[in-house]
């Protein structure tokens, strides 16, 4: 995690080293090995376009990552555009363990810490029915519910996990809208096994 950085200590090479040292494993979990240079450069120089425009400088490391996961989205964006100029799709560069589905399913696993914090009636409503397989007709019945409310009350469950998820975690969704990363926010307010 970038913390304490100096705007203007950004205008020092070895800055940009030590920046670069700790951006480029973020970076090389996210995308192929080949790429990360090129993802890198352009962080670079959005860093170099904005700063002047950066209004909080304590703020200056959330930013920065912002500002890489903006650029790495814009990468994979792009690669999904253009397959065609790849010689090969790209593979991306991570440990075995930590594959997107492995994210996907950690993310889900925050979710669920999530709906276990909602009041009951919403909590009821999301378990039978995100967590526990049922459709809303089922769950409905088994609550003693009209289809009606129980869609009320998935709907509004499922409003405040997201809420409540993306007030603690940026989550970053590739091309198709698959989870590819899960950061925790400098301000967030996870629960016990979230974002670590």
């Amino acid at each position: 995690m970038i913390t304490n950085v100096d705007p203007t200590t950004l205008a020092d090479e070895p800055a940009w080293r030590d920046l670069e040292a700790k951006l480029r494993p973020f970076l090389a979990k996210r995308v192929a090995g080949a790429d990360v240079d090129d993802v890198l450069q352009d962080v670079f120089l959005r860093i170099q376009r904005g700063l002047p425009t950066l209004r909080d400088e304590q703020r200056l490391g959330p930013w920065i990552y912002q500002t890489a996961r903006h650029a790495l989205v814009d990468h994979l964006r792009s690669a999904a555009r253009h397959p065609h100029t790849q010689a090969e799709p790209p593979e991306p560069a991570h440990d075995p363990q930590d594959n997107d589905d492995d994210v996907a399913t950690q993310v889900a696993s925050y979710a669920a810490l999530f709906v276990s914090r909602l009041p009951s009636p919403d909590r009821d409503a999301l378990t039978l029915t995100e967590l526990e397989g049922l459709s809303q007709k089922d769950a409905a019945d088994q609550l003693g519910l009209s289809l009606t409310a129980l869609k009320s009350r998935v709907a509004r469950g499922r409003d405040k996990v997201r809420k409540a998820l993306e007030a603690c975690c940026h989550i970053i969704l590739d091309s198709r809208r698959h989870v590819v990363g899960c950061e925790p926010r400098a301000h967030g307010d996870p629960p016990d096994g979230c974002c670590t």
